[in-house]
Formats: structure tokens, C-alpha cells, sequence
């Protein structure tokens, strides 16, 4: 078998909502092997992917933040390929049109069809879900687009808090989670093709990493106010400054003027959160910003968004985000260099 025939061909998919930097970066590792294999010798010294840019047309594409980007084959073109990667997509309000890329839509089906494995990196999964192909199947994408890929695809079940999620019959969709978690995705690739070893030669290269605690302790909490419930919107907009009141669900329901149990169901069906989860979404949201921005020690950030019990307050805290206060301090928190040129008028400005 010639080197070239041995190479598995990937179609990188180019839309003009694509991100140029999660598509160029995939482009960048996939297309590496030739140039590492001559100073690593964990990896293979031919490369064993053939990539391409691949659109429904080969003319120039303005990516979403502006760059242009040449495609080097149109999909009419293209009647077999192994894989297929939609990149990162960025679209104004995290909305989703459907139906603006049949050409698109119908040859992923048809490569699929073939055995082509289909893989998504963040919000690529919109245009994968119009396939149909992944119906009834888990998904995962970026948490921001939660709201309109669950009013397009409500077939498809969503497990945001996974950074990676393969499956199919032969774990042919593979779908990754937030912006950079496509480094995941490009290491269970490589992993699957090539072998782990390869895939850690990789990350050592380009300084990528595995994201182990999942998109959990990623999620920012956003709190539903387009409902239509002005009574509850009025509760929610008291809440947002005085969450750390001491009994924060009680006082809105005097403040509603309604009937307790009146109250309750119309602010779960108004923001999708039982009142006391909501506090406690919002509580741990300060927390986390307080984390990020001060020096402040966990016990204090406790008490200061309303709990007096450091210890339930952890148990909260990791249950709602992944990952303990201080692990996520540590994740999240700007590096000591950093903070000391920042000086005090960055931390005073978290309080």
C-alpha cells in the first residue's frame, strides 16, 4: 500500500461562522507528524492524515472573526474522506439557523453513509445535530449555546458537564465541549488512530492538555430573565443584590405577594431552578468571582456570600462546579506575577 493511499483523509469543514483559531489550530496538529516524526521518535516519521479545508465551494471564506480563509476542495468534489471535523462556530446571541448549509448537511450523510467517522469541536455540533445522524444520542457543546441548541435539537440529550463525548455504534460522532476543550478532541483522534503515545508526544509539543474535571467548573451560571413573569422577574432582580441575605427565599416570597407554594412553582417554571438552587447558583457564581480576583481565604468568601458553615459551603461549592474552592482557585486565579502588576485596584474592584 502506497504512503499516500495509507494516510486517512480529513475534511476539515470551513462555514462562514467557523472560528479561525480552533480551525487552524486543528489543522496546524493534524498536519504536524511529518515535521515531529524527525525529532520525536514516538511518532510516526510519515504522516498518517491527509487534511483539508473543505466548504461548499473552493471560493474565499471570511471566517467569524473576519480572517479569510482559501478552501482547497468543495464537498461536490470530495466522494470519500474518513473523517470529517466542524470546527468551533461563533454566531451573534448564540443563535442557530437551521437548514443554511444542505449542501453541507447532505454530504456529511452521504460520507457517514461510507464510514466516515463525524467529529465537532464546541458549538460545531449545531451543524452535525442537522444531519439527524446523532438523534436520540448524547451531545455535549459550549454551555453558552445550551438555550437555542435545546429549542433546535430537544431529541438530542445534552450532557454539558462532559468535555468529550464519543458515540454511535462505533463511536463515530465524536463532540467536544468549550472553546479549547478541541484539544481533547484532537487527542482522542490521534489516541484512536495513531495510538496515546502519539497523542502525549503531541501535547508536550504544543503545550495542549487533557481537560480531566470535565466543562463543569467552566459553566457560568446564567440566570434566566427573558421569561415573561414580571413578578418573578421583580424577585430575581431583588435576589441579584442580596443573595447573601440570611433567609434570601423567604423575603422573595413576601416580596411576590404570593402564596408560597404559588411563588415556588412560578419561579421554577419562570428560571428553571427551585428558588433555594437558584441562591445557591448564585452564591458559588460570587464565590467563584471572588476566587478568581482576590487573595481572600475560603472561609471568609463563605461567610461573605451568605453561608456560616465553611464545610457545607465546600460540599455546595464542589457539587455545583466540579471541582473544590480552592482546586478551582488554583484553575482559575491570574498568576501571582501578574496580580502583583495589577496591584490593589484589581482586587478592590472584586469586592
Amino acid at each position: 500500500m502506497s504512503e499516500k493511499s495509507s494516510q486517512l483523509h480529513v475534511s476539515i469543514v470551513v462555514i462562514p461562522e467557523a472560528m479561525a483559531s480552533t480551525l487552524v489550530g486543528m489543522y496546524e496538529v493534524l498536519g504536524c507528524f511529518g515535521f515531529l516524526g524527525s525529532i520525536d521518535d514516538s511518532l510516526p516519521r510519515n504522516s498518517p492524515f491527509r487534511v483539508e479545508l473543505v466548504a461548499s465551494s473552493r471560493a474565499i471564506l471570511n471566517t467569524a472573526g473576519g480572517l479569510p480563509v482559501v478552501p482547497q476542495r468543495a464537498v461536490e468534489e470530495i466522494d470519500h474522506t474518513d473523517i470529517i471535523i466542524i470546527p468551533s462556530i461563533l454566531v451573534n446571541g448564540a443563535s442557530w439557523e437551521i437548514g443554511r448549509y444542505p449542501e453541507m448537511v447532505d454530504w456529511m450523510k452521504a460520507m457517514h453513509a461510507q464510514g466516515a467517522e463525524l467529529y465537532s469541536a464546541c458549538s460545531g455540533v449545531l451543524l452535525l445535530a442537522e444531519t439527524g445522524l446523532i438523534d436520540g444520542l448524547d451531545a455535549t457543546l459550549h454551555w453558552a449555546y445550551e438555550e437555542i441548541f435545546r429549542q433546535r435539537f430537544p431529541q438530542i440529550p445534552l450532557k454539558l458537564e462532559k468535555v468529550l463525548v464519543a458515540t454511535g455504534k462505533r463511536n463515530e460522532f465524536v463532540m467536544s465541549g468549550a472553546s479549547a476543550s478541541w484539544h481533547d478532541l484532537i487527542f482522542y483522534l490521534v489516541s484512536r488512530h495513531v495510538g496515546p503515545t502519539a497523542a502525549q508526544a503531541i501535547s508536550k509539543f504544543w503545550l495542549l492538555q487533557w481537560h480531566a474535571d470535565g466543562q463543569t467548573p467552566y459553566i457560568t451560571f446564567q440566570a434566566k430573565q427573558n421569561h415573561g413573569d414580571a413578578v418573578i422577574a421583580k424577585v430575581q432582580e431583588w435576589l441579584a443584590k442580596h443573595y447573601m441575605a440570611a433567609n434570601p427565599v423567604e423575603e422573595m416570597v413576601v416580596r411576590s405577594g404570593l402564596p408560597e407554594r404559588s411563588f415556588k412553582r412560578r419561579f421554577g417554571k419562570a428560571t428553571g431552578h427551585t428558588p433555594i438552587a437558584y441562591v445557591q447558583q448564585l452564591r458559588v457564581h460570587e464565590a467563584k468571582r471572588r476566587l478568581e480576583r482576590t487573595n481572600v481565604p475560603v472561609d471568609e468568601i463563605c461567610w461573605a456570600v451568605g453561608y456560616e458553615d465553611p464545610a457545607f459551603f465546600r460540599r455546595l461549592f464542589k457539587r455545583i462546579s466540579g471541582i473544590t474552592p480552592s482546586a478551582y482557585r488554583q484553575k482559575f486565579q491570574l498568576p501571582d506575577f501578574l496580580l502583583d502588576d495589577l496591584g490593589e485596584n484589581y482586587s478592590a474592584a472584586a469586592e
